[in-house]
């Protein structure tokens, strides 16, 4: 898994985590925090999939 792939990985859990801890508390902060994990999210799919990619291409070609 390409670094940047694992850095958004981190980023998504900790924010989900913050946003679980955020709504238990009462808080409406929580809501920020599910767009950070959903923004992360989409980056590590990007991340890891133009990892595959370019994995594939260098052997293959």
């Amino acid at each position: 898994m390409p670094r940047l792939a694992l850095y958004a990985l981190i980023v998504c859990v900790l924010s989900t985590a913050a946003a679980v801890v955020s709504f238990v508390e009462g808080s409406w902060l929580g809501i920020v925090w599910v767009l950070l994990a959903g923004l992360s999210s989409n980056m590590t799919w990007y991340y890891a999939r133009r990892g595959r990619m370019r994995q594939d291409r260098s052997v293959t070609g």
